[in-house]
């Protein structure tokens, strides 16, 4: 399948200088550029050229895309260009949206699409933070915040025009989103590498062990409060291995209880009927990727480990939805449960 990138990030962050570097990169060739709002993207006209289609074959092998209409027929498109031959054989995708978007319909769009089943992948979503203006935007626009509260990569941008380091920025992006990998661009320049690796459902056991150590044995697990209270960040680990049923309910009762309040949500789970090969799950409002499954454990820690990202959530809450889901799926099995799954290690 092909992997899917959504690159966001707010109103002068610097989203537009990224992708006219990377498309000079050879580590960036064979990938499809779909931009959201042709009107405000400012790349060198030596790189895209406006044409009736409005595709563009580039010297590095990129395409690039103006979406005109609905982004699932863009895509549709694409493929279907792609298959005919008549477009570059692609490998990646990249969506950037505008500065003032909300990324989450995008991504539901990708998750549900039911032409794309089966062709794209969601990949992930690399968001840029102005190191200069950032934390008065995260302060005035809510959008600055969703875009940092669903990434897996934030960015942070124009460094160099700083005269110390942005410590007290940085900090402010890790209460708000914990799992997400923070990079810095240097005078513009980033690698592609660095910023496009990750396949939503198979990721590496180093990334997995990334964002999981959030709850790792002997750190303080439970929300994680920042400057911006509404938005927290919750990791829950519980010892007992979940059925496959229970997971499911699990989900369910999220996106119904939690659905536009949830931004992520993110876990390794420990399934009783496959207990060698743990599933991971990853989701956002009311959406949610079919588990994935692990070809292995990446540590010898086989706890199962949830972290959600979003507004006014409530740890205890949550606990006290897993702990009744387990009482119930364990008296439909007949298994007696040891209760409480959750708790201070």
């Amino acid at each position: 399948m092909i992997p899917v990138w959504v690159l966001t990030g707010f109103l002068g962050s610097g989203k537009t200088t990224l992708l006219g570097r990377l498309l000079k990169s050879p580590d960036f060739s064979r990938t499809a550029v779909i931009i959201n709002e042709f009107g405000e993207i400012g790349l060198d006209h030596d790189l895209i050229e406006t044409s009736e289609e409005s595709f563009v074959a580039l010297q590095t092998g990129c395409l690039c895309c103006a979406v005109r209409d609905d982004l699932v027929l863009t895509l549709e498109d694409l493929l279907r260009r792609r298959a005919a031959g008549t477009a570059p054989p692609f490998e990646r995708i990249v969506i950037e949206t505008s500065g003032l978007a909300d990324p989450a319909p995008i991504l539901h769009a990708l998750m549900l699409g039911p032409t794309l089943a089966g062709q794209l992948v969601v990949a992930g979503v690399v968001t840029t933070v102005d190191a200069v203006n950032g934390w008065r935007t995260l302060d005035r626009h809510r959008e600055a915040l969703k875009q940092v509260a669903v990434a897996d990569r934030l960015l942070l941008t124009k460094t160099d025009l700083l005269d110390a380091p942005a410590t007290r920025l940085t900090a402010r992006l890790a209460a708000l989103n914990p799992p997400a990998r923070l990079l810095t661009a240097t005078f513009g320049e980033v690698e592609a590498a660095g910023l496009f690796d990750l396949v939503c459902g198979s990721r590496a056991p180093a990334e997995l062990a990334r964002w999981l150590a959030l709850s790792a044995p002997g750190e303080r697990r439970g929300t994680q409060h920042g400057h911006d209270t509404e938005i927290v960040s919750v990791a829950i680990v519980w010892d007992r291995p979940m059925r496959a049923v229970g997971l499911t309910l699990l989900l369910e009762v999220l996106a119904d209880h939690c659905g536009g309040d949830l931004l992520r949500l993110k876990g390794l789970v420990n399934i009783v009927e496959c207990p060698e090969r743990p599933a991971v799950i990853h989701g956002m409002q009311h959406v949610f990727h079919p588990p994935a499954w692990l070809a292995r454990w990446p540590s010898q820690d086989r706890r199962s480990r949830l972290v959600l990202i979003g507004r006014n959530l409530r740890q205890a809450w949550i606990e006290a939805l897993l702990t009744a889901l387990e009482m119930e799926v364990a008296e439909v099995h007949g298994v007696a449960a040891k209760l409480p799954a959750t708790g201070e290690q």
